[in-house]
């Protein structure tokens, strides 16, 4: 490797928004804040956050509701007939 040309490899305090703090080596100048880390991140902790700010799981719901009352409807007249 050349001298002089490559950037300064500092150690780094890592912050997440959970709470967890961690050092690193990185060439990134001061500390990093970031929003999910592998202590709260849903594949390494095994739980399920929902973050619906949305609605979508709630219409997603009411509408599979409404299918499956439509479909229960359509068997009992078929099998009044």
């Amino acid at each position: 490797m050349k001298a002089g040309i490559h950037p300064a490899y500092n150690v780094l305090k890592v912050t997440c928004a959970c709470g967890h703090s961690f050092e690193t080596r990185s060439t990134h100048k001061g500390d990093m804040r970031v929003e999910i880390c592998s202590n709260c991140h849903p594949f390494f902790t095994g739980k399920q956050k929902l973050m619906d700010t949305e609605g979508r799981v709630d219409r997603f719901v009411k509408i599979l509701a409404k299918s499956a009352e439509v479909k229960r409807k359509r068997a009992e007249a078929v099998a009044a007939k």
